[in-house]
């Protein structure tokens, strides 16, 4: 058995986010010890506190308070994300470049989430990893040029790079993302549901604890990667209708469905950043956006995979959407 002070250090970025927290408690699960850096890591303990982490003192755009961070780790998880799509311009690059800073500066690998909004309609519906990147709006050339940066930096100065693919984020904590900012609304139990795109068609979901559970296992596989690899996961491939009906079978109700109303959106567009960006997501759901995960099952022997309606339900219960059983009532 490993002990505690042998086992090895991940410093995680953005620890208390969707990707960041889940990834850190898998980690300490499985006998890492985890730094969290964070600029007030007391109120993060206190508010955000997962039991085991380490809370650090530092701002990811601050390259030296990555790196200081960094000491001793032999693994980087760059899961910070600018809240509500809000100045991805302005905050992406000087957080991603602080976290290649650190990693580089101890050895580390460094573990990046990555996502369908790199690719447009040529590369639609099956994503691999050798799909081509043509992005079609802003958060896309963003991301593209943040993996570019990644593999610049493998290839000219030996860093070593995971990036884990996938469709859009959902788990059993508050977090920025659609299941919890536009399907439904968090906080009382679910009551109708807003689609954003036609029910017919496919969607790719990642159910958070399967993705840091695929994270996780690919780091800890180190020995077996290049240095810089792509995986990307199938997750949960659901039509509309599908993930109704397993929100439905979650709330032992039927549930009125909407589609997003996308004329307001646009209106409220110019003026409101959040409304901006969302709006140039929408053509996302509006034909088949799949990751095929070959690769992934070839070097896993399977993915990862929670059933849906376990995994809504944690989600729904994370985001005090449950409805209350009959007897939680009469009690």
């Amino acid at each position: 058995m490993t002990l505690r002070n042998e086992a090895k250090l991940a410093l995680v970025i953005g620890a208390t986010g969707g990707v960041g927290g889940a990834v850190a408690e898998r980690l300490l699960t499985a006998g890492w010890r985890v730094s969290a850096l964070n600029r007030d890591p007391q109120t993060a303990e206190r508010t955000r506190g997962r039991l085991g982490l380490q809370w650090v003192k530092g701002d990811a755009m601050v390259e030296a308070d990555v790196v200081a961070a960094a000491e001793g780790a032999s693994l980087v998880v760059h899961g910070a994300n600018p809240p509500a799509y809000r100045n991805w311009a302005g905050l992406q690059a000087p957080m991603l470049n602080a976290s290649i800073a650190a990693a580089r500066s101890v050895g580390a690998r460094l573990v990046f989430p990555g996502t369908v909004y790199n690719y447009g309609p040529d590369a639609f519906p099956d994503l691999t990893e050798a799909s081509p990147q043509h992005p079609r709006t802003r958060k896309g050339a963003i991301r593209v040029q943040m993996e570019a940066a990644l593999a610049r930096a493998s290839r000219e100065d030996g860093l070593k790079v995971l990036i884990v693919r996938c469709g859009d984020f959902f788990g059993p904590k508050p977090g920025n993302n659609w299941l919890s900012q536009g399907l439904i609304k968090p906080g009382k139990p679910i009551a109708a549901v807003t689609y954003p795109g036609p029910p017919s068609i496919a969607h790719g979901w990642a159910y958070l604890p399967d993705v840091a559970e695929t994270m996780v296992r690919l780091a800890e596989d180190g020995a077996g990667l290049a240095d810089f690899e792509v995986f990307h996961m199938r997750g949960q491939a659901l039509t509309g209708d599908e993930l109704v009906a397993a929100l439905e079978t979650v709330a032992g109700r039927k549930l009125p469905v909407s589609r997003l109303p996308w004329l307001a959106v646009r209106a409220v567009a110019p003026f409101n950043e959040t409304m901006r960006e969302m709006l140039e997501m929408r053509y996302l759901w509006e034909t088949p956006v799949l990751l095929d995960n070959a690769k992934l099952v070839a070097r896993l022997g399977a993915e990862p995979h929670t059933p849906i309606v376990d995994a809504l339900r944690a989600a729904l219960e994370g985001l005090g959407a449950l409805p209350q059983r009959p007897q939680a009532l009469a009690a």
